[in-house]
Order: structure tokens, then C-alpha cells, then sequence
């Protein structure tokens, strides 16, 4: 079975971007205890202040959609979409290999 990974780019409402980072901190650490999330990174740019981006290597396709019923994720993803002005989907991957990748 593949692995799954996914490279989104979140654009926040203006002066948000620091509110829905905390959030993603949050899932990122919520993480932590899941095995079958390899890698949940946040990230930001200087060049774009209002944009937030997350990359994410998962076991599988499945894994990934499973996550998004765990305990805590509709809270977590209620509090973050009144933040979000667009979500674009940077890149569906297939991760082959590398560190932090098993």
C-alpha cells in the first residue's frame, strides 16, 4: 500500500493567520499519537502573511480520512474554518521515502 501525503496552502481572513497557526499547532500535536501520521508540519512564509501551509505524510489515503473523525477534530476544525479565507491544494503526493518517512 502507498503512502499518502498532501501539501495544502491555507489563506487565512486578514490578521488570522497567527490564530489558526496556534490551531494547527494544536492538531499537529494531537498527532503526536497517531501512528499513522508520519509527518504534520505548519509552516509559514514571510512573502505571504496571510497564508499558512501544511504538509502531511500518512500510512494511506484511508488513514488520512479516518484522522478526520478522531476525538477532537471537529473542534478542532470548527474553530479554524471562521479563520480560512481559501484553501488550495498545493499537491497530492506520494511519499517514497526520507527522513521522518518509515
Amino acid at each position: 500500500m502507498s503512502k499518502f501525503g498532501l501539501y495544502n496552502k491555507f489563506m487565512t481572513k486578514e490578521g488570522k493567520r497567527d490564530e489558526l497557526v496556534g490551531i494547527l499547532l494544536e492538531a499537529a500535536a494531537s498527532m503526536e499519537q497517531v501512528t499513522d501520521c508520519e509527518i504534520y508540519s505548519v509552516n509559514v512564509s514571510d512573502n505571504e502573511p496571510e497564508s499558512v501551509w501544511v504538509y502531511e505524510v500518512w500510512s494511506s489515503a484511508g488513514a488520512h480520512q479516518a484522522s478526520l473523525s478522531l476525538e477532537g477534530a471537529a473542534a478542532l476544525i470548527g474553530r479554524a474554518m471562521p479563520l480560512i479565507a481559501g484553501v488550495e491544494r498545493i499537491h497530492t503526493l506520494t511519499p517514497v521515502g526520507g527522513k521522518g518517512i518509515s
